[in-house]
């Protein structure tokens, strides 16, 4: 089963950023506020696991945009070699990786774009995209065969 507790904080994804939900938008922010990333002393932050750090109620991390999707990446663990090419691609940084292995994929943050799909270089991929009201489970079930080469 591929369901990882990395999560952070209780707070991880607790709001919805969406139209109409009350919060204030980047376009409405007061020129050259500051919004810390992070609660209290930052100092060591860089050598502590993202799910290890205290975000603040402002972070993007606590925040999550799942709404926005209508596509998911499903990812099958038995189909990926570990290339790291959704990892380094991803504009949103949504695919958990630790020690060059990938280990899932953040909900929370994936926006649907599909970039993880497409650069996902094995056959058949290991990333493809389903529906959102796709199950796992189901998804898993329908995964493609490995397509032969054709003979010249």
């Amino acid at each position: 089963m591929q369901d990882l507790n990395l999560l952070a904080q209780d707070n991880r994804g607790q709001s919805q950023l969406e139209n109409g939900s009350g919060l204030v938008g980047w376009d409405v922010v007061t020129r050259g506020s500051i919004l810390t990333s992070f609660e209290g002393d930052a100092t060591e932050i860089v050598n502590q696991k993202s799910e290890e750090r205290m975000y603040s109620n402002y972070n993007s991390y606590t925040a999550s945009v799942a709404s926005w999707r209508v596509e998911k990446p499903v990812f099958n663990i038995d189909v990926c070699i570990d290339c790291q090419n959704c990892w380094v691609w991803c504009p949103d940084t949504s695919i958990l990786s630790r020690d060059k292995q990938m280990l899932g994929i953040d909900y929370d943050h994936c926006k649907g774009c599909a970039v993880c799909a497409e650069v996902c270089p094995t056959n058949p991929k290991s990333l493809i995209m389903f529906s959102e009201q796709t199950a796992l489970d189901e998804a898993l079930a329908s995964w493609p065969e490995k397509k032969k080469k054709e003979e010249k």
